[in-house]
């Protein structure tokens, strides 16, 4: 009787841990907004309309966007409180493992941070960048989606 309370109590302690993780391993957001005009974030920044009439914008350098180095993730953020920012990256055909850097704040709307992709060992890959912000009361994802040279 003893060993089946304590499995039962092991399996709830997992369940609850789960759901505590959840928001850590799949970014919920509260509202999703799709970019303004196809864009190519391997030649120029891609940005999104905000509801209320703002705006982010995102650039990640160098360019084209290299596997496997270094590369800095920039967020310009206007019309919109924000308290945080998040860039979420992840294989669309195969899963990359978790890679969000969580960026700091510039001042002025603008945050940065820095990460590496890695190479896909099947060649070319999808990826999409969900920039994942954080303003008073709601959780916003703007997702920008790009592709991989062949290694």
């Amino acid at each position: 009787m003893l060993i089946d309370l304590i499995g039962l109590l092991l399996i709830a302690l997992v369940v609850v841990v789960g759901y505590k993780l959840s928001p850590v391993l799949l970014p919920k957001a509260d509202l999703t907004v799709a970019p303004e005009t196809p864009c190519d974030l391997h030649r120029s920044p891609c940005a999104a309309a905000l509801p209320g009439g703002g705006r982010v914008e995102l650039s990640v350098l160098p360019r084209p966007i290299p596997m496997v180095k270094p590369l800095t993730v920039e967020v310009a953020v206007s019309g919109v409180a924000v308290d945080r920012v998040e860039v979420d990256f992840a294989g669309l055909e195969m899963n990359m493992g978790l890679n969000r850097p969580l960026l700091a704040g510039r001042g002025d709307g603008r945050f940065a941070g820095g990460t590496t992709l890695p190479v896909c060992i099947t060649g070319a890959m999808a990826w999409q960048a969900t920039v994942l912000l954080e303003a008073p009361g709601e959780r916003i994802a703007v997702p920008f989606r790009f592709g991989s040279p062949v290694p």
